[in-house]
């Protein structure tokens, strides 16, 4: 049963780094690159399914973002907007430093 388990982590995982390579490559965003925007655009649209964090490279928090949003039964969907609040009132260089060169995953 735990190599079962085993087996459904990697594969969560993997298809976690999947998506987060292919949300980048559709927004052509390099790694160097500030991404601001579409962070804070994707997490008051789809905040609740962690795709901002996905984007960020946060594929940890993404997956206990979606895990949230579906025991709260969408409630948890709140955190989403709240973070592509703080997103876009951030100036570029703060929310470079902070989310991508930080890596503060949590608001």
């Amino acid at each position: 049963m735990s190599e079962e388990n085993n087996n459904l982590g990697d594969d969560l995982k993997k298809g976690a780094d999947d998506l987060s390579k292919g949300i980048n490559e559709a927004f052509n965003t390099n790694p160097g690159e500030n991404k601001k925007m579409i962070a804070g655009i994707l997490a008051i649209l789809l905040g609740s399914f962690g795709v901002h964090k996905f984007l960020l490279g946060y594929t940890k928090e993404g997956i206990i973002q979606i895990v949230i949003t579906f025991v709260t039964c969408g409630a948890a969907g709140i955190i989403g907007l709240i973070e592509g609040i703080i997103y876009l009132t951030k100036s570029d260089e703060e929310f470079y430093e902070t989310y991508q060169v930080g890596s503060k995953p949590w608001f």
